[in-house]
């Protein structure tokens, strides 16, 4: 079988995570780079990398990797990479993004208009015609320059892998799949241990929680642009996976993970989005306000994405609200505590400093996720 190499992005700051779980699934990594994570996979390994990871945005299949610093270099290079290989005579195929940093070439359309001709210069000399009907599987091309060093994957995704199909409704603000899967993996909690959401919204952390608890992989309910490689990927690897990924779920589990929120609307969009991903059976979602929060037993989790004041009169209430959070942690016996914000007085007003924190950029917004260690439990004497 032969060997490829795949390129899986992330959010900056996850890389660990996102590395553990490549390993986890049984593949090499070959490099971690911020933002993504490349390891060595053959066609099996697309189906598996796509159903099964938790933490990427997508999978791609790098084509090449060159240093240009002129749109001359960049022609000859990309008409240099063997298409045919990936592409067959009827694929449509586009370069859907470009991006730079410190690099020479920088303008997106730019680069993305002649590596289209370069790729179609390439096809037209190997499979002897001039014109491309494009009407078979997609294959979205996406290169990035990194100090005048391209790198160029082939999207095999589609939409993105935040997407696990069970978020039909949203409220204001929310944080993505990938994000809350990989924000809860980066803590020590597991199935057995409680958790709790003050601030649930739509839902995501108890729903991606509830999912690690039961094995249920991320992408079993959707669908990936490369099941129609079928001259790269066997339909069997996706039979497979699929198979897989069904055999390994278990929902009769005990589980106590809960969602609350002051919100109604945010409550009804986050049961309905929690039954939609099959775990509506594992979670506890109730009406209440932070300051309303109590557990009777020791050794939990709050897991959370609080208000982080983006709004002028959300700013206004936040350090009351803070203060509220550090308030109810302080009465959880043994508790530990992850929240990510952007407000920068967080620790101030919770009233005391966090353990850890890390700096993650969720979008554009520059979030610290503030980590407040609690005692880890006593183990459990074997019979």
């Amino acid at each position: 079988m032969k060997y490829m190499e795949l390129i899986a992005p992330c959010h900056f700051g996850m890389e660990a995570v996102l590395k553990r779980e490549i390993l986890d699934l049984g593949y090499e990594i070959s490099k971690v780079e911020d933002g993504k994570v490349t390891f060595l996979a053959d066609a099996e390994g697309i189906a598996q990398a796509n159903m099964f990871l938790r933490t990427t945005e997508r999978i791609l299949l790098k084509a090449g990797e060159f240093k240009a610093v002129t749109f001359d270099e960049l022609f000859e290079k990309t008409k240099a990479i063997p298409w045919e290989e990936y592409i067959p005579k009827d694929g449509k195929f586009w370069v859907a993004k470009a991006n730079s940093v410190k690099s020479a070439l920088f303008s997106p359309s730019d680069i993305q208009s002649i590596m289209k001709k370069a790729i179609v210069e390439r096809l037209k000399s190997v499979y002897g015609i001039s014109w491309f009907q494009e009407d078979g599987a997609s294959f979205p091309i996406r290169v990035s320059f990194m100090k005048d060093v391209a790198t160029i994957g082939i999207d095999t995704s589609g939409v993105s892998l935040h997407k696990r199909g069970y978020r039909q409704m949203t409220v204001k603000a929310p944080i993505t799949e990938t994000l809350a899967a990989a924000l809860i993996m980066l803590t020590p909690w597991n199935k057995d241990r409680i958790l709790v959401d003050p601030f649930c919204g739509s839902g995501t952390f108890p729903i991606e929680a509830a999912m690690i608890a039961a094995d249920m992989a991320p992408g079993m309910n959707r669908s990936f642009l490369a099941e129609d490689w079928k001259h790269l990927v066997p339909r069997k690897c996706w039979y497979d996976a699929l198979e897989e990924a069904q055999d390994r779920v278990n929902t009769d589990i005990q589980t106590d993970i809960q969602g609350y929120d002051i919100d109604a609307e945010a409550l009804k969009a986050a049961r309905s989005n929690a039954k939609m991903a099959g775990v509506d059976g594992l979670i506890h979602f109730q009406q209440r306000a932070v300051k309303d929060l109590s557990h009777q037993k020791p050794y939990g989790f709050i897991i959370t994405n609080p208000p982080y004041g983006e709004r002028l009169e959300e700013k206004e209430a936040l350090p009351q609200l803070y203060r509220e959070i550090g308030e109810s942690y302080n009465r959880l016996d043994k508790w530990s505590m992850y929240l990510i914000t952007s407000y920068d007085r967080a620790e101030n007003d919770i009233g005391r400093k966090a353990d850890k924190n890390r700096k993650i950029y969720n979008g554009m917004l520059k979030t610290y996720y503030y980590q407040f260690l609690g005692p880890k439990p006593p183990r459990r004497k074997k019979d």
